[in-house]
């Protein structure tokens, strides 16, 4: 049962506040940059958080049983600050290096920073994160930490927010609160529905949320709607907060063409002013509440596959289907290896994990925002080992998720099927050209492109060990097995396929370029010309000193064919690790413009990768 707080503390909650919003004013004036205004409009939602309602270890602030928080509108920082400064976790006097140069509180939130689990910023994400760490905790850790997620009204124009909220409304995530900052003012005008808050409501509803519209600055109708959340199972809460840019700024609250400003000369008569609205002016007597009980511990190190590889040298199996099998596989070896895809599990064959770990295969439907972030959630706190699967094409709609998730330090593993020509007859729109591009800027990603079977499995196992994004690059047409079982694969290192002694050119593919290189091989030595072939295994990090040493032994000829456009994929990585070799010359091989749909093997030869080609290539490479 409901009991309010006594006077007392409803007090001590609203002076929190202010002190809050003097923080944000206080710090951006330090930094002359940053958004007070958008701070003031949440100060007593996270008053009421932080100092009633949630439960958290300042010892350890990402603590695995500790509640968790996820402020979407990022650029609202300086009063999360601020909250965790009042909390005591660091000294307020901090707060003042703001957005310096040698200061982790930067401009928007980072894990940088010990109490933040994700980089947000970049509008329209932190729910679909904040939905991956509720899934996790109800279904995998089973405690009873909650997660709570502050999102801008500006923000949910954002189609990622509505994703997002089907899925936690389709799951039942009854410990997940979502709480929308309803302060009517965009960046340069009012947001499409302002105060029209029976319209939010109705919308929350629809989508399955126990939803509680709010004055947002009420301390008590606050701690009552938290209440309520909490005690709401078989759906998520929404607390939609009436609230005011600005607010208790005098001649600023809920005025337009504020936005990410500091005060400036206005500074002090605010600050005078939320002062004088503070009636207990000694050290706080709120602290934190700890943790109900304890999350499982749990081990993601040391991952391997349950059995080694079990293919024929010569077995025609596609890279997707070695894919699914070598997910089953740790995830027999590792109960915290999840598989979740957007509605492709046939055709990617992570359902070959489902199908032995149904409990650990999350469905996200065809919503790819919210299926990235929500593994980027899952993964958080090292509660998961998460693979993301899905056509190598529909990761491009997520591309603003993924490079968050690099922000984020996320070690989520992202697998892209039907990668390039070579999926035939579907044509150009299911056709992955862009991927290699797409994941190779990511920072610190490792990106595989395995060619067989036994690369495809032992390339699933690295990658399950390995820090950062990682991507896997699979293909839809089954490819000869050419690795034995027991072959070693490493990262940044490549294997030299095909070879002999006097070799006059090198021909590096990936997968179907791989075979038509194999091909070209032949061919050429029926024309007198030896070629060595040899395949990278990793297109990020590219083996340089293997291409190089492999490419001088062979006259310093290479020509590189590959399943995706020109710019960003093999040919460029390898023209990048040559570039200061002064007698490497490379011929680079690649989809040269939007294909069509067509059989696979016309397909390739159609646009330029096919052994023919190669063939020619390796013969102009030879006269030059």
């Amino acid at each position: 049962m409901y009991r309010k707080p006594e006077a007392a503390k409803i007090q001590e909650l609203r002076d929190i506040a202010h002190r809050l919003r003097i923080h944000s004013i206080t710090s951006t004036q330090a930094s002359k940059s940053g958004h007070p205004t958008s701070c003031a409009s949440i100060a007593e939602v996270l008053s009421v958080l932080f100092f009633n309602t949630m439960r958290y270890k300042l010892s350890a602030p990402r603590d695995e049983s500790s509640d968790r928080f996820v402020l979407s509108k990022g650029h609202a920082a300086p009063i999360l600050y601020a909250a965790w400064a009042e909390a005591g976790l660091f000294p307020i006097s901090d707060l003042q290096n703001l957005r310096k140069i040698d200061s982790d509180l930067e401009g928007h939130p980072t894990p940088r920073l010990n109490f933040i689990d994700v980089g947000t910023g970049s509008l329209g994400q932190g729910l679909s994160i904040g939905a991956g760490m509720a899934y996790v905790g109800k279904n995998y850790d089973k405690a009873s930490y909650r997660t709570y997620v502050l999102v801008g009204d500006g923000e949910s124009a954002e189609g990622s927010i509505w994703e997002s909220l089907h899925f936690a409304g389709h799951y039942k995530l009854d410990n997940l609160c979502v709480i929308f900052d309803v302060n009517r003012l965009g960046q340069s005008e009012p947001t499409s529905l302002q105060h029209s808050m029976e319209v939010y409501r109705k919308r929350l509803d629809a989508f399955g949320f126990n939803a509680i519209v709010v004055d947002g600055h009420d301390i008590e109708e606050l701690c009552r709607a938290f209440f309520e959340a909490e005690q709401t199972k078989g759906r998520p809460t929404a607390i939609i907060a009436k609230t005011f840019k600005g607010k208790f700024f005098p001649n600023i609250e809920d005025l337009e063409n504020w936005h990410g400003k500091p005060l400036g000369d206005n500074s002090k008569e605010v600050i005078d002013y939320l002062s004088s609205l503070i009636k207990n002016k000694g050290a706080l007597n709120l602290s934190p509440s700890s943790p109900i009980d304890l999350a499982p511990k749990v081990s993601i190190s040391n991952i391997t596959l349950s059995s080694d590889p079990s293919y024929k040298l010569g077995e025609q199996v596609a890279t997707r289907l070695a894919y699914g099998t070598a997910l089953a596989k740790i995830a027999a070896s590792n109960d915290r290896v999840i598989a979740l895809d957007g509605d492709t599990k046939n055709s990617t064959f992570s359902e070959k994990l489902k199908k032995v770990y149904p409990e650990r295969y999350i469905e996200c439907f065809i919503a790819e925002q919210n299926l990235v972030g929500v593994a980027i959630g899952a993964a958080c706190r090292d509660r998961t080992v998460a693979f993301v699967s899905t056509f190598a094409t529909f990761f491009t709609r997520a591309f603003d998720q993924i490079r968050m998730g690099a922000i984020s330090q996320t070690n989520v593993n992202f697998c892209g099927s039907h990668c390039g020509v070579s999926i035939g007859e579907d044509g150009p729109s299911q056709m992955g050209l862009e991927d290699i591009a797409l994941f190779r800027t990511i920072p610190g990603s490792t990106v595989f492109y395995p060619s067989d079977a036994v690369s495809t499995e032992r390339a699933v196992e690295l990658a399950a060990n390995t820090k950062g994004v990682c991507y896997i690059r699979t293909s839809r047409p089954n490819t000869e097995v050419i690795y034995s079982s027991d072959e070693k694969f490493v990262i940044g290192k490549s294997k030299v396929v095909k070879h002999s002694a006097n070799d006059q050119l090198l021909i590096i593919g990936s997968c179907v370029t791989l075979y038509e290189g194999l091909k070209a091989a032949k061919e050429l030595e029926g024309l007198g010309i030896n070629a060595r072939v040899l395949d990278p295994f990793t297109v990020k990090p590219l083996d340089r000193d293997g291409i190089i040493a492999n490419a001088k032994e062979c006259g310093g000829r290479i020509v590189v064919a590959e399943d995706h456009y020109r710019e960003g994929g093999l040919g460029e990585a390898v023209l990048s690790v040559v570039s200061d070799q002064r007698n490497i010359v490379v011929k680079h091989l690649f989809v040269p413009e939007v294909p069509r749909s067509g059989p696979p093997t016309v397909l390739i030869d159609m646009f330029g990768i096919s052994s023919r080609h190669i063939v020619a290539a390796a013969q102009e490479i030879m006269k030059l």
